[in-house]
């Protein structure tokens, strides 16, 4: 007569979230998740850039870039490649400040702050700028609302985003971020400055500096602060389920 000899411990019910169908714990499949949301924003950003790169190009012969803004490709024929444009770099922000904020490294306020961003860009894809030889328009002033939005938006989402990071040890990309969002803050000082003393000099804000060439660099540092913003969430990893070492490089930075 064999009998049966039971060897090991009985194993119970496995418990319920601790590792979900894949064979994933659930901090890991988010973050699988939120860093290929963080890719598609990229790419998207990307694409926005190059596109627009693309414009300015192919019209060297009819814009000037150091004195028109880039806004003027939106006028005429080719504006809704423009429009296009702009909407991927914001749909690309919106997608990074998403991935930012799941693994909370964004906090509410760096979040809406780039959310304005995104706000403010999709305002200007929509309307176009004054067409000065028509003359000022609605769409014109709505059009500059969203720029001022957009461009004081971005830098305000960099500080507060990457602030708390900065210091932590593996937050390279968070110190581009704060760097690139100082520098913004810095062109939009430079450029208030400059308006101010043009003013008082009775020239007008357009004529005291090369705007073109002024915007165009204030809109590079400003994507450039997304962009690092896009990266860091794209190798974010989150620590897995019970801690462990990966704690170490995942601490929870203040929402702010």
């Amino acid at each position: 007569m064999k009998t049966r000899v039971k060897t090991g411990v009985k194993t119970g019910p496995r418990e319920r979230g601790d590792r979900p169908q894949g064979g994933l714990s659930r901090p890991v499949r988010r973050g699988v998740v939120v860093r290929q949301a963080a890719r598609w924003g990229l790419g998207a950003v990307g694409a926005g850039v190059v596109v627009i790169a693309g414009l300015d190009l192919v019209s060297l012969g009819e814009i000037n870039p150091l004195r028109r803004t880039i806004s003027e490709h939106g006028l005429g024929a080719q504006g809704w490649i423009f429009g296009f444009a702009v909407a991927s770099l914001a749909g690309g922000s919106a997608a990074i400040g998403v991935a930012l904020a799941r693994v909370r490294l964004a906090g509410i306020f760096g979040t809406f702050a780039l959310m304005a961003w995104s706000a403010g860009l999709l305002v200007t894809a929509w309307f176009p700028k004054h067409d000065w030889s028509v003359g000022p328009s609605l769409s014109g002033s709505i059009h500059r609302a969203g720029s001022l939005v957009a461009f004081l938006g971005l830098p305000l989402a960099a500080l507060v985003i990457a602030r708390p990071w900065r210091h932590t040890e593996g937050r390279g990309h968070a110190r581009f971020a704060f760097g690139f969002g100082l520098l913004s803050v810095l062109w939009v000082l430079g450029i208030g400055a400059t308006v101010l003393v043009g003013t008082r000099a009775g020239l007008s804000w357009w004529q005291v500096m090369p705007l073109g060439l002024v915007e165009r660099g204030l809109a590079a540092t400003e994507v450039a602060a997304v962009v690092a913003l896009g990266v860091w969430g794209a190798r974010h990893r989150p620590a897995p389920a019970g801690g462990g070492a990966g704690e170490a490089n995942n601490l929870t930075a203040p929402h702010v």
